[in-house]
């Protein structure tokens, strides 16, 4: 009897370890769990040893932050104070299921160690992408990135042309100092003839020969992301003519100017231009800057300053990189309408959804809706879901006549069936966008805000002629 009372007060100091029964309040086995037994909330439960022996005994299951027989001490609280450094997180762990013993730390990125106490070398990794360069830091890194990519991990391209040489900046953000007028003022060398590549007799802005410091402006509309720029001189009746020299200047107002300066001088950086008339020479801005207005200031020149110049840079957020178009990286069965014009009813002369690629040239070259109504649409799956920012549109030819959209609303999906119109960030309506007033110059919209989709639709809303369609998307990756 002595023995069985012992091991009955062992069961009772082990809360139950041993394999019991659990009873009820009867007139058979009386419940001692009433009154409760357990402090601090817990859970008693009436338990025997034998039924022959007509002893009994109870455990208390605790709450947690208390634990003993009775549920009557106070656990210590193993994440307070806080173990994790740097801002990790405490997590009590329970190895045995019915109490804390332990502890874990998860990390803020950049720490290791069962405290977060260890810093990691972000950098060993390589998360730097382009050839952009990674400084470690306590707990973080940074990429510094060449001029032509932006990002955290320069990941984002930043070095498109931003449209002097494409008609997307037109001519009346163009201005200069003064211009040339030769032939009895037949010939005169305005600054908007000032564009990459441009063809003809008159393809170049020139200063009068009496300007002494002459400049060539252009007005980018809003505030956007410089990274380079591209020269390029001309002919004038045989004779070469171009820049030698240059500085650049930047404005947010159109007033108050800074010229961008040589970073190991701290002095006005003078770039090197062109050694003849027709080869393009690219300069890059490291770093880039941002700025609304650019100003050219010819320093050398070769017979006169003639200058075709193209501006290279992105949008603030750096997500407007050509998504594939016009480079054919979107594929011919990526692209899908709602119907397609056969000129005289011919399969060879089809209009269709593939050709509607920006800048396309061809007796056939844009996307021509096979129908003149409110019902056609242009359609191009991307794949896979990104972040489209904007999108340029340019009209067609046909037989000579000019043809292009007016105006066009845009829809987006992500499996192809159920679609949004983009709204307009102020009204919440859906956006009509501006198109095009002829067939051949771009005209860019940007989306505000920006959308993530699969799936993009051009809903024509306004048309000259005939619906005509010469397509680039712009966004990235997210």
């Amino acid at each position: 009897m002595l023995r069985t009372l012992g091991l009955l007060q062992l069961l009772h100091l082990l809360s139950g370890i041993l394999s019991i029964e659990r009873i009820q309040g009867t007139d058979q086995y009386p419940d001692i769990c009433q009154p409760n037994p357990c402090a601090n909330g817990g859970t008693c439960e009436g338990v025997i040893g034998t039924k022959e022996t007509q002893t009994f005994a109870f455990r208390c299951l605790c709450p947690d932050g208390s634990s003993g027989p009775n549920c009557t001490a106070t656990d210590y609280d193993l994440c307070v104070p806080n173990p994790c450094y740097h801002g990790g997180v405490c997590e009590k762990v329970l190895p045995r299921g019915d109490s804390y013993t332990d502890f874990h730390c998860t990390c803020q990125r950049g720490y290791r160690g069962h405290h977060c106490q260890i810093d990691i070398n972000d950098c060993e990794s390589t998360p730097c992408l382009n050839g952009g360069v990674c400084t470690d830091f306590v707990g973080d890194y940074q990429c510094h990135c060449t001029a032509e990519f932006l990002g955290r991990n320069c990941q984002l391209g930043c070095a498109s042309p931003l449209g002097l040489e494409s008609g997307l900046i037109r001519n009346n953000r163009f201005s200069a100092s003064s211009f040339h007028s030769a032939v009895f003022g037949l010939q005169r060398w305005f600054a908007h003839n000032g564009r990459l590549n441009n063809r003809g007799m008159v393809n170049a802005w020139t200063p009068d020969d009496w300007d002494y410091m002459p400049w060539i402006q252009v007005n980018l509309g809003r505030k956007m992301r410089l990274s380079g720029i591209v020269t390029q001189g001309a002919k004038h009746f045989g004779r070469h003519q171009y820049v030698h020299t240059f500085t650049l200047a930047h404005s947010n107002n159109g007033k108050e100017w800074t010229f961008y300066n040589d970073s190991s001088t701290g002095q006005d950086k003078v770039f090197l231009a062109n050694k003849d008339n027709n080869s393009p020479q690219r300069n890059l801005l490291q770093p880039a800057i941002k700025a609304s207005y650019i100003r050219v200031f010819p320093q050398t020149c070769r017979k006169r300053c003639s200058l075709r110049l193209e501006l290279l840079g992105c949008e603030l957020t750096g997500c407007s990189e050509p998504l594939g178009m016009k480079s054919g990286k979107i594929l011919d069965a990526q692209i899908t309408a709602s119907s397609s014009r056969l000129s005289f009813g011919l399969h060879c002369w089809t209009w269709k959804p593939s050709l509607a690629r920006l800048d396309k040239y061809g007796r056939v070259n844009a996307w021509v809706a096979g129908h003149n109504n409110h019902h056609q649409w242009l359609q191009v799956d991307l794949l896979r879901p990104r972040k489209v920012t904007g999108v340029v549109i340019q009209g067609a030819r046909d037989f000579g006549k000019a043809q292009f959209v007016r105006a066009f609303r845009v829809s987006y999906s992500d499996d192809g069936s159920h679609w949004l119109l983009h709204s307009d960030d102020h009204t919440k309506r859906p956006k009509l966008f501006k198109g095009n007033f002829d067939n051949n110059s771009h005209v860019r919209n940007m989306f505000n805000p920006p959308f993530i989709a699969r799936y993009i639709r051009l809903l024509p809303e306004a048309w000259h002629r005939r619906i005509t369609l010469r397509v680039e998307l712009l966004g990235c990756d997210f």
